[in-house]
């Protein structure tokens, strides 16, 4: 998970969300359906119940109904949904027919069954009694099954709105369930890139154990290749130290004697290559330090001292180029890190500022206090970089084209180290007061 939003499909939770949320569907329609046709079919046995008790109520009477008018009163209860009492004839008890329908034949057998009287259907319970009156008690079909249904509906009900809601629900805990993996994904999105710590599993579900196991090991295997890198790039540093002491050693030795004009002119392009083999051996060596320095406990360092420090040996550099090289302010904070390490950094982007500011040009060092934290400005008068070009500038090797200042594309990158070990940010940025030029920018965390 990156913490972007790939591919519906792609999403295991939104997979995991739409199965289950169908299988809860799917159960609802069923258990629905179910409900629906049980409910109906016990309405109908309610029913059933209601005509046989109505009618061995009316059956056990000891007289019954001598005229038409008599046998229709059925109180205020609406014609369509009343039970229909009829007495029909039976063998030496003669009833006369009622003067509207239903009218139900004689020869109907005793008990439950449903039939049809004119264009419309009922059902019927009848029974005889003792003294052989029958009576038959009806309901019309239309009238019990809406009813029926009726209530089915009233028992399905809660099952429809069920369903939606645990949908609903089950969308929510998913993506609870999930937070702990954006959370992880956050976190490492915003590492910075030298941040090469274990990841904590404590707070992640235990299926995802094994694969944040092997990302630690992963991890393991990554730290051990860059540490053997900047091992075999300290050691061939070191070993190289020696044998260009010696040749620089012997080229100062040449300078002394007699030689020619092409021959001395030789000699001093030899001399100034080997100077700056030199500086990219200690640059190397110094690079290797600063990233294998991030265990060590980090001490309060007074910025202002340390600053002061710098200039005494770079102000001689930019006095030889007319360069107006001071400090603006006041303030001493103390911040957090290596007093040689801190020193490297603000002497390599002093050293920058000069080299790349032309002559009668302006350098400006400020430190300043602002939310809790202590901020180091650098700005100059030169030529400044590219925008495009401010993050690559940190890379190791990198320079920028079209320039002619002398380097080995070290030094950004040794000062970018030294700032990730003691916490701070660095940024190349433009000047505030519009003018041409660059500002150099580092963010410390206070002191504690």
């Amino acid at each position: 998970m990156d913490g972007r939003e790939g591919p519906v499909a792609a999403s295991l939770r939104f997979r995991l969300s739409l199965w289950i949320s169908t299988a809860i569907l799917l159960g609802a329609a069923v258990a629905g359906l179910y409900s629906y046709v049980d409910a109906t079919s016990d309405a109908h046995h309610d029913q059933d119940t209601q005509l046989r008790q109505v009618g061995y109520l009316i059956s056990r009477l000891d007289a019954v109904p001598t005229s038409p008018m008599a046998r229709e009163r059925v109180g205020d209860v609406d014609f369509d949904a009343r039970l229909v009492v009829r007495f029909i004839d039976a063998p030496g008890a003669p009833v006369p027919k009622p003067e509207r329908p239903p009218h139900f034949s004689p020869a109907l057998p005793d008990g439950l069954q449903t039939v049809t009287s004119g264009s419309e259907t009922w059902r019927v319970f009848i029974r005889t009694n003792a003294r052989g009156v029958r009576v038959a008690v009806a309901q019309q079909t239309a009238v019990r099954d809406a009813a029926a249904r009726a209530n089915a509906l009233r028992a399905v009900t809660p099952v429809l709105f069920l369903g939606p809601l645990l949908v609903l629900m089950v969308t929510l805990l998913v993506r609870t369930m999930f937070q702990p993996l954006q959370k992880l994904a956050a976190q490492l999105r915003e590492r910075p890139e030298h941040d090469l710590e274990e990841l904590d599993r404590a707070a992640l579900p235990s299926e995802v154990w094994p694969f944040v196991a092997e990302i630690n090991k992963l991890i393991g295997r990554t730290v051990r290749a860059l540490s053997l890198q900047r091992r075999f790039i300290a050691d061939a540093a070191h070993e190289l130290r020696s044998p260009m002491t010696a040749l620089s050693l012997q080229a100062e030795r040449l300078v002394a004697s007699d030689m020619q004009g092409e021959a001395r002119e030789r000699l001093g392009a030899l001399s100034a290559g080997l100077a700056r083999t030199r500086i990219l051996l200690d640059q190397l060596l110094t690079l290797a330090r600063t990233q294998e320095s991030g265990n060590g406990r980090l001490a309060q360092v007074p910025l202002k001292k340390i600053i002061q420090e710098c200039l005494e040996d770079l102000v001689p550099l930019a006095e030889a180029r007319a360069i107006d090289l001071g400090v603006v302010g006041d303030a001493d904070p103390a911040v957090a890190g290596h007093a040689v390490d801190i020193a490297i950094l603000v002497k390599n982007l002093v050293d920058n500022a000069i080299r790349y500011t032309p002559e009668g040009g302006r350098i400006d060092i400020s430190v300043t206090e602002a939310g809790g934290c202590v901020v180091l400005d650098i700005d100059d008068t030169g030529i400044g970089i590219p925008e495009e070009e401010r993050e690559r500038v940190f890379d190791p090797f990198y320079r920028v084209l079209g320039n002619g200042a002398i380097g080995s594309g070290l030094g950004l990158a040794i000062t970018a180290s030294i700032a990730h070990q003691a916490g701070a940010g660095i940024a190349l940025l433009d000047r505030p007061d519009g003018m041409r030029g660059l500002r150099a920018r580092v963010t410390f965390p206070a002191a504690c």
